[in-house]
């Protein structure tokens, strides 16, 4: 959930403000933490999911919507 409201507001608030009142709240999140998440590479798991997700919508569509 923080990496999502981060991901979401970094652009309007900053990333170490967003990180301070996720601090002050209970949810210690160090600022490189952020940065080292965003320049990692997907995983497996995620490059996995891409390519499902492409399969499930082929399906469904096939599927008339269904």
């Amino acid at each position: 959930m923080a990496k999502a409201f981060k991901a979401a507001f970094h652009r309007v608030f900053g990333v170490e403000p967003i990180c301070r009142v996720l601090t002050a709240h209970g949810l210690k999140i160090a600022t490189s933490t952020y940065y080292a998440a965003k320049s990692r590479r997907p995983s497996a798991r995620a490059l996995r999911d891409e390519q499902l997700k492409e399969h499930i919508s082929r399906v469904h569509a096939d599927n008339y919507g269904v």
